[in-house]
């Protein structure tokens, strides 16, 4: 496995990979799981392709997966495909889920008063983020939003339709240009845009682009 890591062939988020001892993992069996992270959430099993793509044995691939499901990360799903035959499925839910944990006692830990942002967004978008979502929900905390404000984008982006994070990361960004720090700026600034559409285009007070704003009007 340490030969798959130096070959470059799986991808391994620093995040994860300084997490290894809290995953409770030994690093062959991390490498294997990066792998099928790096193939996707979830995907068909594929034992031979699996042993080939990593130079090892078939064996080792099902010992591997066997681990792996013990010990809750993955999980083996028999589904009919479109042509109407079973095969079986690797889901990766489980994994994600550790992550998530990890990653809310550190955000509890750095604000012991926070509520939990991720736990909102979840059930805004009804699914289980990925790590990669929650790292960047990590770098929103990290870079002072407080959690009133994510709320809010939060709020902004679901109204509108969008369960898209890199959305949400948008609308922070482009209030944080605009000097907006509090959800009273956030009213102000979105009452200040209803009153300058007021009454041939009136919309309701979430209904507008942030992204189509003048900069000059704050």
């Amino acid at each position: 496995m340490i030969n798959i890591l130096k070959q470059g062939n799986i991808v391994i988020p620093l995040y994860l990979m300084q997490h290894l001892k809290e995953l409770k993992i030994n690093l062959d069996e991390f490498v294997f799981l990066m792998y099928l992270y790096n193939i996707g959430e979830e995907f068909t099993f594929d034992p031979e392709k699996i042993s080939h793509s990593l130079n090892i044995s078939l064996e080792d691939v099902m010992n591997y997966i066997s681990l792996l499901t013990e010990k809750n990360f993955i999980k083996l799903k028999t589904l009919k495909n479109e042509k109407d035959t079973l095969e079986e499925k690797i889901s990766l839910e489980g994994f994600y889920k550790k992550i998530s944990l990890i990653i809310s006692e550190e955000v509890n830990q750095n604000d012991a008063s926070s509520s939990n942002i991720f736990e909102i967004v979840e059930k805004e978008f009804g699914r289980t983020l990925s790590p990669i979502e929650y790292e960047i929900m990590k770098a929103w905390v990290e870079n002072g939003f407080t959690d009133e404000v994510m709320k809010e984008a939060v709020k902004e982006a679901t109204y509108n339709g969008v369960s898209n994070l890199r959305y949400i990361d948008k609308i922070l960004y482009e209030w944080e240009k605009k000097g907006i720090k509090t959800v009273e700026d956030i009213e102000k600034n979105r009452q200040k845009h209803k009153e300058r559409k007021s009454e041939e285009d009136p919309i309701d007070v979430f209904d507008y682009d942030w992204f189509e704003e003048d900069d000059n009007d704050e």
